[in-house]
Protein backbone atom coordinates (compact mmCIF):
# COMPACT_ATOMS: atom_id res chain seq x y z
CA UNK A 1 0.00 0.00 0.00
CA UNK A 2 1.23 3.46 -0.67
CA UNK A 3 1.95 5.37 2.95
CA UNK A 4 1.16 9.00 3.23
CA UNK A 5 4.19 11.27 3.72
CA UNK A 6 5.47 11.57 7.01
CA UNK A 7 5.06 14.75 9.07
CA UNK A 8 9.00 15.63 9.43
CA UNK A 9 7.96 18.11 11.79
CA UNK A 10 5.70 17.16 15.12
CA UNK A 11 1.91 18.81 15.04
CA UNK A 12 2.36 20.92 18.58
CA UNK A 13 -0.51 21.35 20.87
CA UNK A 14 -0.31 24.67 22.92
CA UNK A 15 -1.96 25.03 26.24
CA UNK A 16 -3.44 28.55 26.73
CA UNK A 17 -3.74 30.36 30.30
CA UNK A 18 -3.66 28.03 33.28
CA UNK A 19 -6.34 26.02 34.02
CA UNK A 20 -7.07 25.34 30.34
CA UNK A 21 -7.77 21.79 29.79
CA UNK A 22 -6.35 19.61 26.57
CA UNK A 23 -9.44 17.92 24.58
CA UNK A 24 -9.29 14.07 26.22
CA UNK A 25 -6.93 11.93 23.31
CA UNK A 26 -4.57 14.81 23.12
CA UNK A 27 -0.84 15.01 24.02
CA UNK A 28 -0.63 19.01 25.51
CA UNK A 29 3.15 19.96 23.94
CA UNK A 30 4.16 23.33 23.76
CA UNK A 31 6.04 24.26 20.39
CA UNK A 32 9.77 25.33 20.06
CA UNK A 33 7.67 28.48 19.24
CA UNK A 34 7.27 29.41 22.83
CA UNK A 35 10.27 29.61 23.56
CA UNK A 36 12.19 32.59 23.94
CA UNK A 37 15.66 33.88 24.96
CA UNK A 38 13.76 34.51 29.01
CA UNK A 39 12.69 30.83 28.53
CA UNK A 40 15.51 29.30 30.56
CA UNK A 41 15.46 31.39 33.12
CA UNK A 42 11.49 31.13 33.19
CA UNK A 43 11.71 26.78 32.97
CA UNK A 44 14.36 27.19 36.17
CA UNK A 45 11.68 29.61 38.27
CA UNK A 46 8.57 27.34 37.57
CA UNK A 47 6.92 24.44 38.71
CA UNK A 48 6.79 22.25 35.03
CA UNK A 49 3.37 20.19 36.36
CA UNK A 50 1.61 19.85 33.42
CA UNK A 51 2.49 18.60 29.74
CA UNK A 52 2.78 21.71 28.12
CA UNK A 53 5.18 23.25 30.58
CA UNK A 54 7.38 20.45 30.43
CA UNK A 55 7.85 19.74 26.48
CA UNK A 56 8.37 23.79 26.80
CA UNK A 57 11.09 23.42 29.15
CA UNK A 58 12.64 20.50 27.80
CA UNK A 59 14.56 21.58 24.56
CA UNK A 60 17.28 19.98 22.29
CA UNK A 61 19.41 22.69 23.21
CA UNK A 62 19.76 21.36 27.27
CA UNK A 63 20.17 17.67 25.91
CA UNK A 64 22.65 18.70 23.52
CA UNK A 65 24.18 20.61 26.44
CA UNK A 66 24.26 17.05 28.45
CA UNK A 67 25.73 15.44 25.31
CA UNK A 68 28.92 17.97 24.74
CA UNK A 69 29.66 17.31 28.65
CA UNK A 70 29.91 13.65 27.98
CA UNK A 71 31.67 14.29 24.63
CA UNK A 72 34.36 16.74 26.25
CA UNK A 73 34.66 13.83 29.43
CA UNK A 74 35.61 11.01 26.58
CA UNK A 75 37.91 13.83 24.88
CA UNK A 76 39.48 14.16 28.16
CA UNK A 77 39.53 10.77 28.97
CA UNK A 78 41.34 8.33 26.30
CA UNK A 79 37.71 8.57 23.57
CA UNK A 80 36.27 6.52 25.89
CA UNK A 81 33.33 6.29 29.10
CA UNK A 82 33.24 2.59 29.82
CA UNK A 83 32.67 1.04 32.97
CA UNK A 84 36.12 0.88 34.69
CA UNK A 85 37.46 3.68 33.39
CA UNK A 86 37.77 7.46 34.37
CA UNK A 87 35.67 8.71 31.49
CA UNK A 88 32.99 6.68 33.24
CA UNK A 89 33.95 7.70 37.11
CA UNK A 90 33.64 11.79 35.75
CA UNK A 91 30.46 10.90 33.69
CA UNK A 92 28.80 9.56 37.33
CA UNK A 93 30.55 12.39 38.78
CA UNK A 94 28.55 14.56 36.15
CA UNK A 95 25.00 13.54 36.39
CA UNK A 96 25.21 13.32 40.44
CA UNK A 97 26.60 17.22 40.07
CA UNK A 98 23.27 17.90 37.78
CA UNK A 99 21.10 15.90 39.29
CA UNK A 100 22.47 17.02 43.11
CA UNK A 101 21.71 20.74 41.84
CA UNK A 102 18.14 20.17 40.61
CA UNK A 103 17.13 18.84 43.95
CA UNK A 104 16.70 15.75 43.49
CA UNK A 105 17.85 12.69 46.49
CA UNK A 106 21.19 11.10 44.76
CA UNK A 107 23.04 8.53 45.40
CA UNK A 108 25.29 6.20 44.06
CA UNK A 109 25.21 2.32 44.38
CA UNK A 110 28.81 0.98 43.77
CA UNK A 111 29.31 -2.83 42.30
CA UNK A 112 31.84 -5.34 41.29
CA UNK A 113 32.15 -6.67 37.92
CA UNK A 114 34.77 -7.91 35.05
CA UNK A 115 36.66 -5.33 33.22
CA UNK A 116 38.75 -6.52 30.14
CA UNK A 117 40.68 -4.40 27.50
CA UNK A 118 42.33 -5.66 24.57
CA UNK A 119 44.94 -2.72 23.08
CA UNK A 120 47.05 -5.02 21.12
CA UNK A 121 48.11 -8.42 19.95
CA UNK A 122 49.91 -10.13 17.21
CA UNK A 123 50.63 -14.10 16.14
CA UNK A 124 53.13 -15.47 13.55
CA UNK A 125 54.11 -18.86 12.64
CA UNK A 126 57.90 -18.55 12.82
CA UNK A 127 59.23 -22.83 11.59
CA UNK A 128 58.58 -24.22 9.77
CA UNK A 129 57.16 -21.78 7.66
CA UNK A 130 57.29 -18.28 8.34
CA UNK A 131 53.69 -16.58 8.10
CA UNK A 132 52.41 -14.00 9.77
CA UNK A 133 48.23 -14.19 10.77
CA UNK A 134 45.75 -11.39 10.86
CA UNK A 135 43.77 -10.29 13.81
CA UNK A 136 40.01 -11.15 13.47
CA UNK A 137 40.24 -13.66 10.73
CA UNK A 138 43.47 -16.09 11.45
CA UNK A 139 42.86 -15.73 15.22
CA UNK A 140 40.86 -13.90 18.07
CA UNK A 141 42.36 -13.33 21.60
CA UNK A 142 39.67 -14.61 23.87
CA UNK A 143 37.77 -11.85 26.36
CA UNK A 144 39.53 -11.83 29.34
CA UNK A 145 43.24 -13.64 27.84
CA UNK A 146 46.30 -12.82 29.92
CA UNK A 147 48.40 -9.84 28.69
CA UNK A 148 52.09 -11.60 27.77
CA UNK A 149 54.62 -12.13 24.82
CA UNK A 150 55.86 -15.37 23.56
CA UNK A 151 59.09 -15.46 21.28
CA UNK A 152 60.06 -18.43 19.46
CA UNK A 153 57.59 -20.41 21.18
CA UNK A 154 57.88 -24.33 20.40
CA UNK A 155 53.67 -25.47 19.88
CA UNK A 156 52.88 -28.66 22.62
CA UNK A 157 49.73 -30.20 20.84
CA UNK A 158 47.17 -31.76 24.44
CA UNK A 159 45.15 -34.78 23.45
CA UNK A 160 43.88 -32.90 20.56
CA UNK A 161 42.21 -35.72 19.34
CA UNK A 162 39.85 -36.94 22.17
CA UNK A 163 37.03 -34.93 22.56
CA UNK A 164 38.53 -33.63 25.69
CA UNK A 165 41.22 -31.79 25.11
CA UNK A 166 43.03 -29.89 28.10
CA UNK A 167 39.89 -30.35 30.32
CA UNK A 168 41.72 -32.74 32.59
CA UNK A 169 44.70 -31.70 34.74
CA UNK A 170 46.24 -34.91 33.46
CA UNK A 171 45.59 -33.90 29.68
CA UNK A 172 49.49 -32.12 30.60
CA UNK A 173 51.20 -34.84 32.21
CA UNK A 174 54.41 -34.55 31.10
CA UNK A 175 53.65 -31.22 29.41
CA UNK A 176 57.14 -29.31 29.04
CA UNK A 177 56.70 -26.06 30.73
CA UNK A 178 57.37 -22.87 28.63
CA UNK A 179 55.90 -24.18 25.63
CA UNK A 180 52.36 -22.97 23.88
CA UNK A 181 49.86 -25.66 24.89
CA UNK A 182 47.68 -25.99 21.47
CA UNK A 183 44.05 -27.70 22.72
CA UNK A 184 41.04 -28.29 20.85
CA UNK A 185 37.40 -26.69 21.04
CA UNK A 186 35.06 -28.81 23.19
CA UNK A 187 33.38 -30.82 26.22
CA UNK A 188 35.00 -27.94 28.74
CA UNK A 189 34.98 -24.51 28.87
CA UNK A 190 37.74 -21.94 27.35
CA UNK A 191 38.52 -21.08 31.09
CA UNK A 192 38.98 -24.53 32.67
CA UNK A 193 41.53 -25.62 29.70
CA UNK A 194 43.20 -22.42 29.90
CA UNK A 195 43.54 -23.04 33.56
CA UNK A 196 45.05 -26.31 33.70
CA UNK A 197 47.49 -25.43 30.70
CA UNK A 198 48.48 -21.86 32.66
CA UNK A 199 49.03 -24.34 35.94
CA UNK A 200 51.50 -26.92 33.90
CA UNK A 201 53.59 -23.90 32.88
CA UNK A 202 52.04 -22.70 29.43
CA UNK A 203 53.62 -19.94 28.05
CA UNK A 204 49.93 -19.04 26.02
CA UNK A 205 47.36 -21.06 25.16
CA UNK A 206 45.62 -22.03 21.29
CA UNK A 207 42.53 -22.73 20.89
CA UNK A 208 41.32 -24.18 17.65
CA UNK A 209 37.96 -24.74 16.77
CA UNK A 210 36.07 -28.36 16.31
CA UNK A 211 33.68 -27.01 13.65
CA UNK A 212 34.59 -24.51 10.64
CA UNK A 213 35.22 -20.84 11.06
CA UNK A 214 37.02 -18.34 13.37
CA UNK A 215 37.09 -18.98 17.21
CA UNK A 216 35.93 -15.99 18.51
CA UNK A 217 36.05 -17.02 22.74
CA UNK A 218 35.35 -15.92 26.25
CA UNK A 219 37.11 -16.64 29.72
CA UNK A 220 34.10 -15.58 31.14
CA UNK A 221 35.95 -13.84 34.26
CA UNK A 222 39.63 -12.63 34.80
CA UNK A 223 41.99 -15.37 36.52
CA UNK A 224 44.16 -15.93 33.59
CA UNK A 225 47.12 -14.52 33.28
CA UNK A 226 48.84 -16.07 29.84
CA UNK A 227 47.99 -15.22 26.46
CA UNK A 228 44.94 -17.18 24.51
CA UNK A 229 43.75 -17.60 21.63
CA UNK A 230 41.43 -18.82 18.99
CA UNK A 231 42.08 -20.12 15.95
CA UNK A 232 39.95 -21.89 12.82
CA UNK A 233 40.67 -25.33 12.97
CA UNK A 234 42.47 -25.68 9.39
CA UNK A 235 45.05 -23.28 10.93
CA UNK A 236 44.92 -25.25 14.49
CA UNK A 237 46.14 -28.70 12.86
CA UNK A 238 48.44 -27.11 10.98
CA UNK A 239 50.00 -25.74 14.61
CA UNK A 240 50.21 -29.51 15.46
CA UNK A 241 52.78 -30.43 13.17
CA UNK A 242 56.25 -31.17 14.85
CA UNK A 243 58.95 -28.55 15.14
CA UNK A 244 56.48 -25.73 14.83
CA UNK A 245 56.80 -22.84 16.59
CA UNK A 246 55.37 -19.19 17.33
CA UNK A 247 55.90 -15.61 17.97
CA UNK A 248 52.54 -14.73 20.02
CA UNK A 249 51.61 -11.44 22.07
CA UNK A 250 49.17 -9.75 23.81
CA UNK A 251 48.38 -6.62 25.35
CA UNK A 252 45.54 -6.59 27.48
CA UNK A 253 43.88 -5.51 30.97
CA UNK A 254 41.98 -8.44 32.82
CA UNK A 255 40.77 -7.51 36.14
CA UNK A 256 37.19 -7.19 38.78
CA UNK A 257 37.25 -3.32 39.20
CA UNK A 258 34.28 -1.41 40.43
CA UNK A 259 32.01 1.04 39.13
CA UNK A 260 28.49 2.53 40.20
CA UNK A 261 25.10 3.15 39.21
CA UNK A 262 23.87 7.03 40.08
CA UNK A 263 20.06 6.69 41.10
CA UNK A 264 18.08 9.50 41.73
CA UNK A 265 14.41 10.14 43.49
CA UNK A 266 11.74 12.85 43.22
CA UNK A 267 9.47 11.55 46.21
CA UNK A 268 5.74 11.80 45.32
CA UNK A 269 2.72 11.74 47.55
CA UNK A 270 3.00 7.72 47.13
CA UNK A 271 5.99 6.38 48.13
CA UNK A 272 4.86 2.69 47.10
CA UNK A 273 4.13 3.37 43.87
CA UNK A 274 7.21 4.20 42.17
CA UNK A 275 7.34 5.39 38.38
CA UNK A 276 11.26 4.51 37.23
CA UNK A 277 13.27 4.99 34.00
CA UNK A 278 16.60 3.91 33.76
CA UNK A 279 19.17 4.91 30.77
CA UNK A 280 22.97 2.81 30.96
CA UNK A 281 25.73 5.57 31.41
CA UNK A 282 28.61 4.01 30.13
CA UNK A 283 30.08 3.33 26.76
CA UNK A 284 32.02 0.64 25.01
CA UNK A 285 35.46 1.41 25.31
CA UNK A 286 36.06 1.77 21.31
CA UNK A 287 34.34 5.40 21.94
CA UNK A 288 32.97 8.14 23.46
CA UNK A 289 29.44 6.51 23.26
CA UNK A 290 27.02 9.84 22.53
CA UNK A 291 24.41 8.06 20.82
CA UNK A 292 25.06 4.36 22.58
CA UNK A 293 23.96 5.51 25.09
CA UNK A 294 24.82 9.70 25.48
CA UNK A 295 21.54 10.27 24.35
CA UNK A 296 19.17 8.31 26.30
CA UNK A 297 21.21 9.59 29.76
CA UNK A 298 21.11 13.38 28.42
CA UNK A 299 17.66 12.93 27.82
CA UNK A 300 16.60 11.77 31.48
CA UNK A 301 18.83 14.26 32.44
CA UNK A 302 16.91 17.34 31.22
CA UNK A 303 13.45 15.97 31.78
CA UNK A 304 15.15 15.46 35.59
CA UNK A 305 16.23 19.09 35.90
CA UNK A 306 12.81 20.29 34.66
CA UNK A 307 10.54 18.17 36.59
CA UNK A 308 11.96 18.60 40.02
CA UNK A 309 9.87 21.44 41.17
CA UNK A 310 6.62 19.41 40.37
CA UNK A 311 4.41 17.90 43.24
CA UNK A 312 3.41 14.45 41.93
CA UNK A 313 1.14 11.40 42.50
CA UNK A 314 3.78 8.69 42.14
CA UNK A 315 7.64 8.79 43.23
CA UNK A 316 9.40 9.28 40.61
CA UNK A 317 13.41 7.43 40.56
CA UNK A 318 15.84 8.03 37.71
CA UNK A 319 18.79 5.30 36.98
CA UNK A 320 21.51 5.86 35.25
CA UNK A 321 23.48 2.29 34.62
CA UNK A 322 26.92 0.88 35.11
CA UNK A 323 28.52 -1.98 32.58
CA UNK A 324 25.40 -2.93 30.94
CA UNK A 325 27.63 -2.54 27.63
CA UNK A 326 29.16 -5.52 29.66
CA UNK A 327 26.08 -8.03 29.72
CA UNK A 328 23.31 -5.50 31.63
CA UNK A 329 25.34 -5.56 34.63
CA UNK A 330 24.38 -2.58 36.75
CA UNK A 331 20.44 -2.95 36.14
CA UNK A 332 20.86 -6.96 37.48
CA UNK A 333 22.81 -5.66 40.55
CA UNK A 334 20.40 -3.22 41.11
CA UNK A 335 17.08 -5.59 40.93
CA UNK A 336 19.25 -8.23 42.57
CA UNK A 337 19.70 -6.31 46.01
CA UNK A 338 16.06 -4.64 46.37
CA UNK A 339 13.82 -6.75 49.20
CA UNK A 340 10.46 -8.50 48.44
CA UNK A 341 8.75 -5.24 48.83
CA UNK A 342 11.28 -2.72 47.32
CA UNK A 343 10.41 -4.78 44.03
CA UNK A 344 6.84 -4.96 44.65
CA UNK A 345 6.71 -0.68 45.09
CA UNK A 346 8.03 -0.28 41.53
CA UNK A 347 4.87 0.23 39.37
CA UNK A 348 6.80 0.38 36.09
CA UNK A 349 10.24 0.54 34.69
CA UNK A 350 10.95 2.89 31.32
CA UNK A 351 14.36 2.38 29.11
CA UNK A 352 15.83 4.80 27.33
CA UNK A 353 19.03 3.20 25.45
CA UNK A 354 19.50 5.23 22.05
CA UNK A 355 17.26 7.72 21.62
CA UNK A 356 18.86 9.75 18.71
CA UNK A 357 19.93 7.52 16.04
CA UNK A 358 21.50 9.20 13.00
CA UNK A 359 19.75 7.35 10.32
CA UNK A 360 16.53 6.14 12.86
CA UNK A 361 13.55 4.61 13.52
CA UNK A 362 11.30 5.19 16.28
CA UNK A 363 10.60 1.97 18.05
CA UNK A 364 8.43 1.80 21.12
CA UNK A 365 8.81 -1.23 23.08
CA UNK A 366 6.56 -4.07 21.72
CA UNK A 367 4.65 -4.48 25.30
CA UNK A 368 1.02 -6.15 23.84
CA UNK A 369 3.49 -8.33 21.68
CA UNK A 370 1.57 -7.68 18.21
CA UNK A 371 4.50 -7.64 16.17
CA UNK A 372 6.93 -9.71 17.98
CA UNK A 373 6.57 -12.53 20.76
CA UNK A 374 9.18 -11.47 23.30
CA UNK A 375 11.38 -14.61 24.39
CA UNK A 376 10.24 -14.27 28.21
CA UNK A 377 7.29 -13.09 29.89
CA UNK A 378 6.33 -9.88 29.38
CA UNK A 379 4.71 -8.68 32.18
CA UNK A 380 0.73 -7.56 32.39
CA UNK A 381 0.77 -3.29 31.93
CA UNK A 382 3.70 -3.27 29.51
CA UNK A 383 1.23 -2.96 26.94
CA UNK A 384 -0.45 0.31 28.23
CA UNK A 385 2.81 1.70 28.82
CA UNK A 386 3.63 1.01 24.74
CA UNK A 387 -0.03 2.75 24.60
CA UNK A 388 1.46 5.51 26.85
CA UNK A 389 4.35 6.40 23.88
CA UNK A 390 2.07 5.70 21.23
CA UNK A 391 -0.31 8.05 22.31
CA UNK A 392 2.96 10.76 22.21
CA UNK A 393 3.66 9.39 18.72
CA UNK A 394 -0.32 9.94 17.21
CA UNK A 395 -0.92 12.99 18.78
CA UNK A 396 2.47 14.44 17.08
CA UNK A 397 1.52 12.70 13.60
CA UNK A 398 4.93 10.60 13.49
CA UNK A 399 5.25 7.03 12.61
CA UNK A 400 6.35 4.59 14.66
CA UNK A 401 6.75 0.76 14.70
CA UNK A 402 7.01 -1.95 17.70
CA UNK A 403 10.86 -3.27 19.03
CA UNK A 404 10.88 -6.57 20.61
CA UNK A 405 11.64 -7.15 24.16
CA UNK A 406 14.59 -9.48 22.98
CA UNK A 407 16.78 -9.03 26.32
CA UNK A 408 19.05 -7.29 25.16
CA UNK A 409 19.26 -3.53 27.52
CA UNK A 410 18.47 -2.53 31.12
CA UNK A 411 14.18 -3.67 30.53
CA UNK A 412 15.94 -7.13 31.08
CA UNK A 413 15.94 -7.29 34.87
CA UNK A 414 12.92 -5.22 35.65
CA UNK A 415 10.93 -7.84 33.04
CA UNK A 416 12.45 -10.88 35.10
CA UNK A 417 11.09 -9.10 38.72
CA UNK A 418 7.89 -9.01 37.06
CA UNK A 419 7.77 -5.20 36.42
CA UNK A 420 5.50 -3.63 34.20
CA UNK A 421 8.58 -2.20 31.17
CA UNK A 422 8.41 -0.42 28.11
CA UNK A 423 10.61 2.57 26.51
CA UNK A 424 12.12 4.03 23.19
CA UNK A 425 14.59 2.87 20.85
CA UNK A 426 15.92 4.25 17.57
CA UNK A 427 18.05 1.35 15.91
CA UNK A 428 21.45 0.19 15.88
CA UNK A 429 23.93 -2.31 13.71
CA UNK A 430 20.90 -3.63 11.78
CA UNK A 431 20.24 -2.03 8.16
CA UNK A 432 17.27 0.21 7.46
CA UNK A 433 14.77 -1.09 4.74
CA UNK A 434 13.59 0.77 2.36
CA UNK A 435 9.84 1.22 3.37
CA UNK A 436 11.38 2.61 6.42
CA UNK A 437 12.61 4.94 4.46
CA UNK A 438 9.30 6.54 3.37
CA UNK A 439 8.20 6.92 6.63
CA UNK A 440 11.46 7.96 8.51
CA UNK A 441 13.41 9.57 5.65
CA UNK A 442 17.19 8.47 5.67
CA UNK A 443 18.92 5.79 3.53
CA UNK A 444 17.84 2.43 3.32
CA UNK A 445 20.81 -0.28 3.33
CA UNK A 446 22.31 1.75 6.22
CA UNK A 447 23.16 1.25 9.38
CA UNK A 448 20.10 3.11 11.61
CA UNK A 449 23.50 3.90 13.33
CA UNK A 450 26.42 3.46 11.08
CA UNK A 451 28.87 3.81 14.09
CA UNK A 452 27.32 1.84 16.92
CA UNK A 453 29.95 0.20 19.42
CA UNK A 454 32.78 2.73 17.05
CA UNK A 455 34.82 5.28 17.74
CA UNK A 456 32.72 7.45 15.49
CA UNK A 457 30.01 7.33 17.69
CA UNK A 458 30.53 11.06 18.86
CA UNK A 459 29.00 14.28 19.69
CA UNK A 460 28.35 14.36 15.27
CA UNK A 461 26.38 11.09 15.63
CA UNK A 462 23.01 11.96 16.46
CA UNK A 463 20.11 13.76 14.59
CA UNK A 464 18.80 16.29 16.28
CA UNK A 465 15.31 16.13 15.31
CA UNK A 466 14.66 12.45 16.87
CA UNK A 467 16.19 13.55 19.78
CA UNK A 468 14.07 16.53 20.18
CA UNK A 469 11.01 14.57 19.29
CA UNK A 470 12.06 11.58 22.31
CA UNK A 471 13.10 13.90 24.80
CA UNK A 472 9.42 15.41 24.63
CA UNK A 473 7.83 11.80 24.62
CA UNK A 474 10.06 10.87 27.23
CA UNK A 475 9.17 13.25 29.42
CA UNK A 476 5.05 13.14 28.43
CA UNK A 477 5.91 9.57 29.54
CA UNK A 478 7.17 10.20 32.78
CA UNK A 479 5.47 12.85 33.81
CA UNK A 480 1.63 11.58 32.90
CA UNK A 481 2.75 8.22 35.19
CA UNK A 482 3.88 10.26 38.03
CA UNK A 483 0.63 11.72 38.38
CA UNK A 484 -1.12 8.14 37.27
CA UNK A 485 -0.27 4.72 36.76
CA UNK A 486 -4.42 3.33 36.74
CA UNK A 487 -3.77 1.67 33.25
CA UNK A 488 -0.58 -0.07 33.94
CA UNK A 489 -0.75 -1.69 37.36
CA UNK A 490 -4.32 -0.32 38.76
CA UNK A 491 -2.94 2.34 41.17
CA UNK A 492 -5.23 5.64 40.56
CA UNK A 493 -3.62 8.83 40.48
CA UNK A 494 -5.09 11.70 39.26
CA UNK A 495 -4.95 13.40 35.68
CA UNK A 496 -2.13 15.25 34.82
CA UNK A 497 -3.05 18.73 34.94
CA UNK A 498 -3.93 20.67 31.59
CA UNK A 499 -4.49 17.43 29.72
CA UNK A 500 -5.03 13.37 30.00
CA UNK A 501 -5.58 11.21 27.49
CA UNK A 502 -8.25 8.74 27.05
CA UNK A 503 -8.23 4.57 26.97
CA UNK A 504 -6.11 2.99 23.73
CA UNK A 505 -7.93 3.91 20.77
CA UNK A 506 -8.42 0.77 18.73
CA UNK A 507 -7.08 2.63 15.23
CA UNK A 508 -3.73 3.64 15.22
CA UNK A 509 -3.12 5.97 12.13
CA UNK A 510 0.61 6.07 12.48
CA UNK A 511 1.61 2.77 14.15
CA UNK A 512 3.24 0.58 10.87
CA UNK A 513 4.23 -3.06 10.99
CA UNK A 514 1.58 -3.67 13.25
CA UNK A 515 0.68 -6.57 11.32
CA UNK A 516 4.00 -7.91 10.33
CA UNK A 517 5.51 -10.80 12.10
CA UNK A 518 9.33 -10.12 11.66
CA UNK A 519 11.15 -7.08 12.33
CA UNK A 520 13.48 -5.27 9.83
CA UNK A 521 15.46 -8.10 9.86
CA UNK A 522 19.24 -9.34 11.40
CA UNK A 523 20.37 -9.96 15.00
CA UNK A 524 17.02 -10.83 17.01
CA UNK A 525 14.59 -8.89 14.50
CA UNK A 526 17.09 -6.05 14.22
CA UNK A 527 15.30 -3.91 16.68
CA UNK A 528 17.32 -4.38 19.25
CA UNK A 529 21.67 -3.78 19.99
CA UNK A 530 23.75 -6.94 21.35
CA UNK A 531 25.80 -6.94 24.38
CA UNK A 532 28.48 -9.24 25.54
CA UNK A 533 27.16 -10.68 28.41
CA UNK A 534 30.76 -12.21 29.35
CA UNK A 535 29.08 -15.90 29.17
CA UNK A 536 31.51 -18.94 28.86
CA UNK A 537 31.64 -20.92 25.74
CA UNK A 538 32.42 -24.38 24.98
Amino acid sequence: MTRPTPSRRPRLVALGAAGATALAGTVAVAGPAAAAPAAAVACENRTNNTVAKLTDCVTLDGVMEHLEAFQAIADANGDTRASGTPGYDASVEYVEQRLDEAGWEVSRQEFEFPFFQLRSSSFSRVAPTETTYQAGTDYVPMTYTGSASVDDGAVTPVDIDSGTSGCEAADFTGFPSGTVALVQRGACAFAVKASNAEAAGASAVIVFNNVEGPLNGTLGAPGIDIPVIGVPTTLGRELAAPGTTVDLAVDSTSAIRTTENVIAELPGRTPDNVVMAGAHLDSVLAGPGINDNGSGSAALIEVAENLNKAKLTNTVRFAWWGAEELGLLGSEHYVSQLGEQQLADIGLYLNFDMVGSPNFARFIYDGDQSAFEAPVEVPEGSAQIEYVFEDFYEEQELFYEGSEFSGRSDYQAFIEAGIPSGGLFTGAEVLKEEYQVATYGGEAGVAYDRNYHQAGDDITNVDGEVLDQNSDAIAYAVLTLAYDTARVNGVVGRPVPGGTFEEHPQDRQYRIGAQRTTGGGGLHAGHDHDHDHGGESV
